[in-house]
């Protein structure tokens, strides 16, 4: 088994607590409506929300995948961070944990840190490219969000 562990920082003009209720507390709602070409819908499976709950992300169809799932593992929105680990994986991971935090900054934005940590099964290689394209994924994901959010100031205030 081999472990891989990424982070990566970005910063946005956006304050944390908006980021965080936009992009993590209420995803399953807003992200499907900001990807429509990606993401069909996001499900909570199991739980509320919170720590413990699974959540389904479906995409549209001819997408790489169908669907994916998420398992909360921790949610604190007094320290705007959530932690979560991708379940039913494909053969050649054993697991891949993610753990956000929404900082501010002292110009009243946030910055923003994303840790990736992959573990492989056996020998399994972790290419380069895989690992490009997930954080291209999450990125896009962030753009979009902050671009709402800066359009619609009063959403997630």
């Amino acid at each position: 088994m081999g472990v891989f562990t990424f982070t990566d920082v970005y910063t946005s003009t956006i304050p944390p607590k908006r980021l965080f209720k936009a992009l993590i507390g209420d995803s399953h709602n807003l992200i499907p409506k900001l990807m429509p070409q990606s993401i069909k819908s996001i499900d909570i499976v199991q739980g509320d929300g919170g720590a413990g709950s699974i959540k389904q992300i479906n995409f549209v169809e001819g997408s790489q995948l169908s669907s994916m799932k998420n398992r909360v593992d921790e949610m604190n929105e007094e320290t705007f961070t959530y932690k979560y680990t991708m379940i039913d994986l494909v053969e050649k991971f054993e697991s891949i944990a993610y753990e956000v935090k929404f900082e501010p900054t002292p110009e009243g934005g946030s910055k923003n840190k994303m840790t990736s940590t992959y573990k492989t099964e056996g020998d399994a290689e972790l290419k380069e490219e895989d690992i490009k394209a997930g954080k291209e994924r999450a990125l896009g994901m962030y753009k979009v969000a902050e671009a709402y959010l800066l359009q619609n100031p009063n959403a997630y205030a």
